[in-house]
């Protein structure tokens, strides 16, 4: 075929495919195209989730009807005076949101400048451009999209339901709404309103604090750190949540370059790296974050859309976050361990012949140099499979732990006997309970050392294995809630939730809609005995914004499961006695990977006593 020049109006089609993604991407448009306006207060209505109509109005400058002719050519801007892509001070520079929009949507543009009688309004069909008429408007612009797509109808096939459309576009609102609190900002569906947040007053840093707290909600508020550091140039503000204040995704952390949301690898990496040694690695923190440097050291047109940058010096804005960040935490009094501490882990890193499982400085329980997770000692399937027989009269009772069968106990120590007749523990591989310390971890003798199991995460991992197996065999069994439990959600959040009720409830959870933003849960899993139904819930909904709503929760039955068994195992604080502590310990060294919890933490420890002697000097 000869080789030819589109036409003007799939040029723009192909534009729009790029740019226009979805209803949302239209709404970051047109709302940052308001905005270098000099907007101070942008209203957003979106019907039927952006397919029908995307209404952006605002207060800002205003376009004459011949600059609103230029402005849906393609390749049309105001914003670059100099002709200069490097000095870049605007959100919107393309040239190409309108005509993009224009070439698959009904578009109609009303605008009047401040100093004119009288607005014009100019038409958009599918890539024809009509001629500019008079019409009745304030000083502002308002930009109408309607049948979004109606000229490709093939994209309408990749949208998702009217809420998923509305959330994304409430999302992309809001995280402009953080970068700009001196604006206000309005949207509705045609009905109620959505998001209502007044200008912020105040100093930058007080007014972006209320901005904040408006949209990342008044715990973030009242648990934030204040962030404020520079380093060649290059600028870092911003707040970032205590350890304590963390959620089930990422969703909620927040990051801007020179006023531009992004979401940068990068970035998320650097904020990572700051709590990797205060969080579990499926647990991320509340952080907004608000990175400034010289136009030149970045550049933003290596995406479509804007969303990614690309850094001079991507090293050092790294570098200025974690530290900043850690430093913030340090500040607050959130270290990660003491110098006592710190010199008993080192007689557990690589190197010192602990991790190894060879000679007496082997542990079964965890590499520390691999803080990731642990793994059960070679070999102790084979050690412990001796003593899975079914109890004999002459062995003592064992206590019970929620979800759990009974299982083979060591003998338990009494505590008015001589020292001489305590039982060691040799015969099992994790030992005999001897104390449970500050609530939460039980201290085992074993026949050359000790171990400390930290009880929640060791549990939750038997919880977790258990419903596995029933899942597999007869479902998991279930047990209904005296008084049904209500509990609150954000909309998408509940509406998420009761799409995969089918599921949950394979899974134990029975729950229903019980009006816009809330469940009520009528079943839970047996296995969970005692739970905190409304943080259960809470943490489920974040689970399944990550999924996202391909997969059938089978496919990923770990992450589920996983949230599951963490509200149903036995918590730090609970005191235990001894046959439930041994029981314990018999749980675990018969069931799989016991030696770590869902979240990746080690769930014991174990130190033998050469260790334990070079610690005090005695080798």
């Amino acid at each position: 075929m000869p080789i030819r020049r589109l036409p003007e109006t799939l040029v723009n089609q192909i534009a729009a495919g790029e740019v226009v993604e979805r209803p949302a991407a239209a709404v970051k448009e047109l709302v940052e195209n308001a905005l270098d306006a000099g907007a101070r207060h942008i209203d957003v209505v979106l019907r039927d989730g952006g397919r029908a109509l995307i209404a952006v109005t605002d207060d800002g400058c205003g376009m004459t009807p011949e600059e609103m002719l230029l402005a849906v050519e393609r390749h049309a801007t105001s914003k670059l005076p100099d002709d200069d892509l490097v000095h870049i001070a605007s959100l919107g520079f393309r040239g190409e949101a309108l005509p993009s929009i224009g070439a698959v949507a009904r578009l109609s543009v009303t605008s009047r400048p401040p100093e004119a009688e009288e607005a014009w309004a100019l038409s958009v069909e599918g890539g024809r451009v009509g001629e500019p008429q008079p019409a009745a408007h304030p000083k502002g612009t308002r930009v109408e999209v309607r049948d979004l797509f109606f000229a490709t109808p093939a994209r309408l096939k990749f949208l998702k339901t009217a809420r998923t459309e509305v959330s994304h576009a409430q999302d992309t609102l809001n995280r402009l709404a953080m970068a700009h609190p001196e604006v206000g900002f309005t949207l509705s569906d045609g009905e109620r309103k959505l998001i209502s947040l007044a200008p912020a007053e105040g100093a930058l840093f007080d007014a972006r604090l209320k901005r904040l707290a408006a949209v990342m909600g008044r715990d973030f508020a009242d648990n934030a750190l204040p962030i404020s550091a520079e380093r060649e140039g290059i600028g870092l503000t911003g707040y970032i949540g205590l350890p304590t204040l963390n959620r089930g995704n990422a969703q909620q952390q927040y990051l801007f370059v020179n006023g531009r949301p992004v979401r940068d690898k990068l970035l998320y990496g650097a904020v990572r790296g700051a709590y990797q040694d205060f969080l579990a690695r499926d647990r991320h923190p509340l952080v907004a974050l608000f990175v400034t440097l010289p136009p030149e050291q970045v550049d933003v047109n290596v995406h479509p859309t804007k969303a990614e940058v690309r850094f001079r010096d991507p090293g050092l804005v790294r570098g200025l976050i974690v530290s900043a960040a850690k430093h913030a935490l340090a500040e607050a009094g959130h270290r990660a361990s003491t110098s006592v501490s710190d010199l008993a882990l080192g007689a557990l890193r690589p190197g010192s012949g602990i991790g190894s499982g060879m000679g007496s400085g082997a542990t079964g329980g965890v590499s520390w140099g691999q803080p990731q997770g642990t793994r059960l000692p070679r070999g102790l399937a084979e050690a412990t499979a001796h003593y899975q027989a079914p109890l004999n009269s002459a062995a003592p009772s064992v206590g019970t732990l929620p979800g759990l069968p009974q299982a083979p106990v060591a003998a338990a120590p009494d505590l008015h006997s001589d020292a001489e007749t305590e039982p060691s523990g040799d015969g099992f591989p994790l030992g005999a309970a001897r104390a449970q310390v500050h609530g939460t971890y039980v201290v085992a003798q074993t026949g050359d050392g000790i171990v400390i199991v930290d009880q929640h995460a060791a549990h939750e991992r038997l919880v977790y294995e258990r419903m596995k197996e029933q899942l597999g065999e007869t479902g998991v069994a279930r047990q209904m809630l005296l008084l049904p439990e209500v509990v609150e959600l954000e909309e998408t959040a509940a509406a998420r939730v009761v799409a995969r009720a089918e599921e949950l409830a394979e899974l134990g959870l029975v729950l229903e809609a019980f009006g816009p933003g809330a469940v009520v849960v009528r079943e839970v899993p047996a296995l969970l005995g005692t739970v905190d139904v409304p943080g259960l819930v809470r943490d489920l909904a974040d689970e399944l914004a990550e999924l996202g709503e391909a997969l059938a929760l089978r496919d990923r039955l770990e992450h589920v499961c996983g949230t599951l068994a963490c509200h149903g195992s036995v918590r730090a604080g609970r005191i235990l006695n001894v046959e439930e502590m041994n029981a314990l310990l018999r749980q675990m060294e018969e069931t799989p990977h016991s030696g770590q919890c869902n979240h990746g933490r080690p769930t014991y420890v174990e130190l033998k006593l050469a260790d334990i002697e070079k610690l005090f000097g005695r080798r």
